[in-house]
């Protein structure tokens, strides 16, 4: 049983029947419509899989496989059946189910190929042709404006929300503190304290000194921060339980094949963007730019419906979605280049150099709408802008590597204590209260941030500031340095000594550090829009701040040491503490989500900083090797394999010897595999069959002695086309015979008429032999996107392998639980 982005896997059943009736849809009923949106009242409950019979062969998680429909690899048939036209239904996929990306492309080509033939007949044709190749550049276009716009107004109302737990604006309680200040006459170093700002004691009390006054903004910050998180915990409980978490486990899982309905749909786009900004402003140790990359695909999967190329085919959705998690990253991080590298090296399972330029095209779009909405209110697109003025030394690697190391450190043990606590929650009764865990851990976020300015203020200003360089104005603690302005050349100063100011910082960022390091864990994974992004950042970027300051008061202190003696005089600028927390913030995202070549990308892009491109890689390197060496997944692949994902990583070697007759059904003492003949069995022997079985498919054999192979047919196309047949074609009985050759055998003048199927039957499906490496089939699953493959012996028919069947057999060789792979 799984509890998936729903509420506690004790009450699947119930929930899920009530929210059926209320649709009057009918379990196993295949009249369902296929869009997203259409089954989110569904998407509420955790749904149990246990009633579906998982030792013979042609299980559920065959479920939803489509034959050809007379088309595309089975060449148009030509029979003048019932079925000459597709019925409604035949070739969809139920919820929880794969796609076949092998019919989904051969369908779009043979689409492709008849728009081709037909624009050179009329111009209205190739008019249609032409505006079915720019199609996909419109939505590219649509889904970079919408993505940017949800983007900017998620950036504004969360930094406005986060000053109101501090205070209120009296020129206009929509101002944030930032906007509220930026028309005081205040001096500089007082921008902070103008008089249009007030924050909640001066406001009740008439003043902001004293006991009193700091004890009513600690309850008021509390209060704020409960009641934001218990709004966006009760808007995800109640309208869109898919709206919790990250979703680029289930993002990554979608792209792969996988239908999970409801999931990109209108309502989970809707409450994961109110949430998110509620959650972001509960001040709890999160961040945004996960759930951006699903709002992204929200848009993407919505728009796609305006497109009858895009709607009515998974595979080309897909590729949409694919560039639509481009655009997600590209405005959570003002960052196109790294969006693009990130959507093709962690989220996408089939990267088309198509989608690659649409994805360029989609990120650019996106960013450029960000740009003009202008969130941040700098006219900057990047999020933590920073000009260092001096560059690094080659001897600095050697704290950038150990930067490196505690990010690997840090990212293994963030997975694996995050995923032994959802595990945890998931099998007692944690799982049952998810209003109060999200509350319990507000309380105490807040309770604990509050007294510590460095945890109070939002995670992105945080970062933004350990990232900045001390300047002549900062007025940060982080900057006070005992000056000698007497050395001081231009805008560069040099090296000095720590004031009391540093000292003082220095605590309580190693305070905040402990506190992120453990709140992270029980954060991430609750029933509200979380990211993990910044959270993670955060640790690296307080780490790398630390060892920054510490080899800047050495190399001041030691200036003569050998180490420093030839490039760090006396009263020269040469170590940078920014720089530092800007690799541990890479370094630590490195080992938490394992992410290489977009990590770096993402950083410089995020930063400005071109010219550290090499200690950012060093860093992303060495954690990653690190990470590796403690634990191979990375927390997104950690949370697909937590929830039983059917996903099969393209990463990994299958490196083992079995053989596809060591993994296929039926086993030694199954029962045999229940098959159908081509043109001997009744309408009631089929219908016997389908309704004694929980099978989703059956292979068609010439006869039950020959075992010959002929093809393939799905269990919802068949109940489909017979139900169709009996009402609509005349003299269709029990009795009839179901033939699916072109040539029916001869019947005597008396016998009722031939009910014909070819035109549902995949007359090519996947075959291997018994003595096939398991290693070359895993091989074909991986990269045809199957969902089972045929096992024959000499041309006869043996047995099956799903696309289950193979994770169970992964699982297995690496002495994990092969069933806990619980989706179909």
């Amino acid at each position: 049983m799984v509890s998936h982005g729903r509420w506690g896997h004790q009450q699947c059943w119930g929930l899920e029947a009530l929210a059926m009736d209320q649709k009057g849809y009918r379990r196993g009923s295949f009249q369902s419509a296929t869009s997203d949106e259409d089954m989110l009242e569904i998407a509420g409950a955790s749904m149990d899989f246990s009633m579906a019979d998982d030792d013979p062969p042609l299980d559920r998680e065959m479920g939803g496989f489509s034959s050809y429909n007379g088309g595309g690899m089975n060449g148009t048939s030509t029979m003048m059946d019932f079925l000459e036209e597709p019925l409604p239904g035949v070739g969809t996929y139920e919820d929880f189910n794969t796609i076949d990306w092998v019919r989904e492309k051969s369908r779009d080509r043979d689409r492709h190929r008849e728009i081709t033939s037909r624009s050179k007949e009329s111009t209205w044709a190739l008019l249609h042709s032409v505006s079915d190749a720019f199609s996909g550049w419109l939505l590219m276009l649509l889904i970079g404006l919408l993505a940017g716009s949800l983007a900017g107004l998620i950036d504004i109302s969360a930094h406005w929300m986060t000053d109101l737990k501090e205070g209120v604006c009296l020129a206009g309680f929509w101002f944030n503190h930032e906007h509220c200040c930026w028309k005081s006459n205040t001096t500089f170093t007082d921008r902070d304290k103008c008089p249009e700002w007030k924050s909640w004691s001066q406001l009740i009390l008439g003043h902001g000194e004293g006991a009193f006054a700091y004890i009513l903004n600690y309850l008021m910050y509390v209060i704020w921060a409960l009641m934001f998180s218990l709004l966006a915990v009760l808007l995800v409980k109640g309208f869109a339980p898919y709206a919790c978490g990250s979703g680029i486990p289930e993002i990554k899982t979608i792209l792969s094949g996988f239908i999970i309905r409801g999931y990109l749909g209108k309502w989970t786009l809707v409450i994961k963007t109110i949430t998110l900004v509620l959650a972001v402003s509960s001040g709890l140790s999160l961040g945004k730019e996960g759930p951006l990359v699903h709002v992204a695909c929200c848009c993407g999967n919505i728009l796609c419906h305006l497109f009858t190329k895009y709607r009515k085919n998974e595979a080309k959705r897909r590729e949409v979605l694919s560039a639509a998690a481009a655009a997600g990253v590209s405005v959570a991080f003002g960052a196109p280049i790294g969006g693009v590298l990130f959507s093709l090296e962690e989220v996408s399972y089939y990267f088309p150099l198509k989608t690659l330029w649409r994805s360029f095209f989609a990120a650019l779009v996106a960013a450029f709408t960000l740009r003009s909405i202008n969130p941040f209110g700098n006219s900057r697109l990047v999020l933590f802008y920073v000009e260092f003025h001096m560059p690094w030394h080659l001897l600095e690697l050697v704290p950038f590597i150990l930067l490196g190391i505690f990010g690997g450190l840090w990212g293994a043990f963030f997975i694996r204590s995050n995923i032994a606590w959802c595990r945890r929650r998931k099998t007692t009764r944690l799982g049952k209260y998810p209003v109060l865990e999200v509350l319990v851990v507000t309380a105490i976020t807040a309770i604990l941030a509050f007294p510590n300015e460095y945890t109070r203020m939002s995670t992105s200003e945080l970062i933004s500031e350990l990232f900045n360089d001390c300047g002549i104005l900062d007025s940060s603690k982080l900057c006070e340095y005992v000056n000698d302005f007497n050395s001081t050349k231009g805008d560069d100063l040099p090296d000095r000594a720590a004031g009391p100011g540093v000292y003082t910082a220095m605590w309580q960022l190693a305070l905040a550090l402990i506190m992120k390091v453990f709140i992270t864990i029980f954060t991430f994974g609750m029933k509200v829009p979380s990211g993990l992004f910044i959270p993670s950042m955060a640790v690296g970027a307080i780490a790398g701040r630390l060892l920054g300051v510490a080899v800047e008061q050495l190399a001041f202190y030691h200036h003569d040491w050998p180490i420093f003696s030839g490039w760090c005089s006396q009263g020269a600028d040469c170590i940078t503490p920014g720089l530092y927390a800007m690799v541990g913030a890479a370094a630590c995202l490195g080992g938490v989500t394992r992410m290489t070549v977009s990590l770096v990308v993402i950083m410089f892009e995020l930063t400005g900083g071109l010219e550290y491109i090499v200690p950012l890689m060093a860093a992303a390197m060495t954690s990653k090797w690190v990470a590796d060496a403690i634990g191979r997944e990375g927390i997104y692949d950690a949370h697909i394999r937590l929830n039983g994902y059917p996903f099969l990583e393209a990463k990994e070697e299958f490196s083992h010897k079995t053989r596809a007759m060591d993994v296929m059904r039926p086993r030694k003492n199954d029962p045999p595999l229940t098959v159908i003949t081509q043109d001997s069995m009744s309408v009631e022997d089929v219908e016997t069959i389908v309704s004694s079985t929980t099978y989703s498919g059956y292979p068609v054999v010439v006869s039950r002695t020959s075992q010959r192979l002929v093809g393939f047919v799905l269990r919802r196309d068949l109940i489909i086309s017979i139900e169709n047949a009996r009402k609509k074609q005349d003299g269709i009985v029990s009795t009839s015979v179901i033939c699916f050759t072109d040539y029916c055998p001869p019947l005597p003048p008396s016998s009722p008429s031939v009910l014909k199927l070819r035109s549902i039957l995949d007359l090519s499906p996947f075959t291997v032999t018994d003595e096939t490496p398991m290693e070359i089939v895993v091989d074909i699953f991986r990269k045809l996107g199957l969902r089972q493959c045929l096992v024959t012996h000499n041309g006869k028919l043996l047995g099956i392998i799903t696309k289950k069947d193979v994770l169970k057999h992964i699982a297995q060789m690496a002495n994990q639980d092969p069933d806990s792979i619980l989706f179909n």
